[in-house]
This record gives C-alpha cells, sequence and structure tokens, in this order.
C-alpha cells in the first residue's frame, strides 16, 4: 500500500481536506469510541496537520503535531487515527514513524510528550515513549501522560 503524506498548517487547509479531516476524526473518535465530545477544539489553529492519503486519494491517516508550549512544555504529537479499514497494515506504525519524522523537521529534535489512550500504551512504547505521570480519564476513556526522549 502507497501513501502519500502531506503535513500542513490550519490556515493552509483547503475546505475539502478540512472536511475530510473533520470526518474521519469525528467518524473514529466520536462515533466508533461512542465517545461524545467536542473534538473542535481550537488546538487546530495551532497545529501542523500530517495527512496520509491512499491511491485513490482518500484520507486514511491523519496526526496533529503541536511545538513546544503550545498543548505541554514540550512538543507533542495528538489526534492520531487511522481509518477502521487500514488497521491491520501496519499503517498505524508508518503514521506514528511520520509524525516523529515530521515534528523533528519542523520543531527540531526534542522531547514530545502525548495523552495516548491507556489501552495503546505498549504500542507508544514501541516508539521510546515511557508513562510519565498518573492515568486520568478524558472524555470516559482512560489515558496517561507518556513522554519521549
Amino acid at each position: 500500500m502507497t501513501i502519500r503524506w502531506h503535513c500542513i498548517a490550519f490556515d493552509s487547509f483547503p475546505p475539502l481536506i478540512l472536511y475530510d479531516v473533520l470526518r474521519l476524526r469525528s467518524e473514529v473518535f466520536v462515533v466508533e469510541q461512542n465517545c461524545p465530545y467536542q473534538d473542535i477544539d481550537r488546538q487546530d489553529l495551532d497545529a501542523y496537520h500530517l495527512l496520509g492519503y491512499n491511491e485513490a486519494g482518500e484520507l486514511v491517516a491523519y496526526a496533529r503535531l503541536f511545538g513546544a508550549g503550545k498543548c505541554y512544555d514540550e512538543a507533542s504529537i495528538g489526534r492520531v487515527i487511522v481509518a477502521q479499514p487500514y488497521r491491520s497494515f501496519g499503517l498505524g506504525r508508518e503514521l506514528m514513524r511520520q509524525a516523529l519524522l515530521h515534528s523533528d523537521a519542523l520543531f527540531g529534535p526534542q522531547p514530545n510528550k502525548i495523552g495516548a489512550q491507556q489501552h495503546l500504551e505498549a504500542f507508544y512504547n514501541g516508539f521510546g515513549y515511557e508513562q510519565c505521570g498518573p492515568m486520568y480519564v478524558e472524555d470516559g476513556i482512560p489515558h496517561i501522560p507518556m513522554r519521549r526522549g
């Protein structure tokens, strides 16, 4: 499977791409996870958005990237998503690899902190993240803070 990666600032979003991002995030975080919450949180304005498109031009992977001081003292990656039909191909690992590469290119190599869904701890451990605080519940889902570097 070939994925084309693009990383853009919010103010560069064409309307149809923004629609695709919001649709995918709603599809996964609200509908699939049965978690009604306010996804549009104004943090999009400060983020770079990593977009992964398949050969048909469909958005199938997404993450948003923040510089230090935006979400945490460290740089951060959030809203990590792979569309459900594409989850058994290792695309989540490639998305995180791309997110870390783009974060380093945008903000320079530095520590990175995330708020991870607790059941994904082992996945993020594979990228060097370690739990750095107690579990907390966000929107009804257990999360843990994790830090890398």
